[in-house]
């Protein structure tokens, strides 16, 4: 797959898997905000000159294969995105219309890897991503767990 793009000086292919979460990994992504969150995340990116090449919206995640210029940062786009997005859910979904100081939807950091020629396993992981983690988890409920121990405040009551 040859994506290549041109900016007057430069031909360029970038494409960045990132992957955030709500916060507190809140499972808050369903129903009506789960269908419209895929159309705001486009248009967005549409207005940093980037492009949502694959998405995947889990209960407590996203994950989404973004084309961005080499002009822009991967955290300034990916910042903007969340930003506006967090204030378009709130005006939507949560009836704010103005105030949205100290307002957070997202948390703070997120995951992002470089894609490079193998995009399609990547775009594939992506579509397939929920039966892969359940997939993960099943190997590792037989692996050997490491003994609790150390901090107080993890140990059971």
């Amino acid at each position: 797959m040859n994506d290549n793009q041109s900016l007057s000086h430069s031909t360029w292919d970038c494409k960045y898997h990132v992957v955030f979460i709500p916060k507190y990994r809140r499972k808050v992504l369903f129903d009506k905000l789960r269908e419209h969150l895929g159309e705001i995340f486009r248009e967005l990116a549409r207005q940093r000159e980037c492009r949502v090449v694959e998405g995947h919206l889990m209960p407590d995640h996203v994950h989404i294969l973004l084309s961005i210029p080499p002009k822009y940062a991967v955290s300034q786009v990916v910042g903007f995105i969340k930003g506006k997005s967090a204030i378009q859910i709130a005006r939507t979904y949560q009836g704010r219309r103005k105030n949205f100081v100290g307002y957070h939807f997202w948390a703070r950091g997120y995951y992002v890897s470089t894609v490079g020629k193998d995009e399609n396993a990547v775009r594939e992981y992506i579509r397939h991503q929920e039966v892969e983690d359940k997939r993960l988890d099943q190997l590792n409920l037989f692996e050997e767990q490491p003994p609790l121990g150390g901090s107080r405040a993890f140990q059971p009551l």
